[in-house]
């Protein structure tokens, strides 16, 4: 355990060091082919297992953190936007490292790579298993096998998200501010919009940071939509006026882009279940992998020495179905994830990044052979359709109470 604390500003997860994860909702890609960057769709609900500490499974208990609701075969990406100053951030899917594909490990290390450093890395889709492309997050259960823990390591044990932050030592962090301080004063005495430095904090090249707007690119997710029966979801990536997405059958009604933000989704029901309800052993949900995009896991370009030894914080992300979440919470799911054609055929963007000035990481051997979930759940019935030329846009060139760490 760390002494860091955690903890949750709206959806967004703040760990020390001024690191900022939001956890978007997203399109699922076709599991052959290469594509460009899906939109983010909304954020997930983020809630601490402190607070529903009488209702969750006592492993989720024990291990403390947050949990959030996915759909079966529902992807998602980690937004990284918002992060203020230089962090290495080991990501884990399972307690497997989504960089290097190697065990979970409490230290950094560069041999492989098993971080990525922020704010440089400005979202990660997927698990590196391939050269300028990583494999897509896609929620499946734990039990079957098709989890990137269960094919890299032959066993399904933890599932989940696992999160760990480590800053700049002292005299790197300082040096990092001086020069910061330095462009500052340059952008200052030059006329007009300056350019961000390369890496730095407020991307503008995809969006707002976090608690800014609803609109914007890549890296801005709409706020989510509003449970069945109540208003229609606000506007997404495209500019106010755009086209209307149907929703997935089940949804609430069709929204548009550029509208105004509804009310917060009420509680399901006149009342949470009751505080005395016996817990119960909760569907575990875990990452598999989906199909791939275009996307580079950048390699850091510090010596590994400038990185603290120790974390500043972790958190466990625990995933549950939306059953789950509705009984341990009381809170209604969020509507089923939209549906791909019609997104594609309302003409809405995409996204192909690329930054020339980065170097891209091999991929990890144990990734590169990670099965997608369609050869253990089926054929993906969602149909597909491939997006025009002309949609797809290129990119570049804590308040709240402390969210409880426990035993993993």
């Amino acid at each position: 355990m760390t002494g860091g604390r955690v903890r949750i500003d709206g959806n967004t997860l703040r760990l020390p060091g001024g690191v900022a994860v939001r956890f978007v909702r997203t399109l699922r890609l076709p599991e052959r082919g290469t594509h460009p960057l899906p939109p983010g769709l909304g954020e997930f609900p983020v809630r601490r297992v402190a607070d529903h500490a009488d209702r969750v499974p006592e492993p989720m208990r024990a291990r403390g953190g947050v949990l959030l609701p996915v759909y079966l075969r529902e992807a998602m990406w980690l937004s990284f936007a918002g992060t203020t100053e230089p962090a290495a951030l080991q990501v884990g899917v399972g307690k497997v490292c989504a960089v290097s594909g190697e065990p979970w490990r409490d230290r950094l290390s560069r041999r492989p790579q098993n971080y990525v450093v922020l704010p440089r890395q400005p979202w990660l889709d997927g698990i590196n298993s391939g050269t300028g492309t990583v494999r897509q997050f896609v929620a499946v259960p734990l039990g079957l096998g098709a989890t990137v823990e269960g094919q890299v390591t032959g066993e399904e044990v933890w599932g989940g998200v696992q999160l760990r932050s480590f800053p700049l030592k002292e005299r790197p962090l300082a040096e990092w501010r001086r020069r910061e301080r330095e462009r500052e004063r340059q952008r200052a005495r030059q006329p007009g919009p300056a350019d961000l430095p390369t890496g730095y904090g407020t991307p503008t090249d995809y969006g707002p940071p976090v608690g800014q707007g609803t609109g914007g690119g890549y890296g801005t997710a709409p706020p989510m939509a509003a449970p069945p029966g109540g208003p229609a979801s606000p506007g997404g990536p495209s500019a106010p006026g755009g086209p209307a997405i149907p929703g997935a059958p089940g949804s609430p009604p069709a929204w548009s882009p550029g509208s105004a933000p509804p009310p917060p989704a009420a509680p399901f029901g006149a009342a949470p279940p009751p505080a005395a309800a016996p817990p119960r052993r909760a569907a575990a949900m875990g990452l598999g992998a989906g199909g791939a995009m275009r996307q580079e896991v950048y390699r850091d370009d510090r010596p590994l020495g400038d990185w603290s030894e120790e974390p500043a914080g972790r958190v466990f992300v625990h995933l549950v179905t939306p059953p789950e979440w509705r009984r341990i919470t009381g809170e209604a799911p969020p509507p089923s994830p939209v549906d791909r054609a019609a997104y594609t055929r309302a003409g809405l963007p995409w996204y192909d990044y690329y930054d020339a000035d980065a170097e891209d990481l091999a991929p990890a051997d144990a990734l590169e052979a990670v099965e997608p979930v369609g050869a253990w759940l089926g054929d993906d019935l969602d149909p597909w359709q491939a997006p025009s030329a002309g949609q797809v846009t290129p990119l570049k060139d804590a308040p709240g109470t402390p969210v409880e760490d426990g035993e993993w």
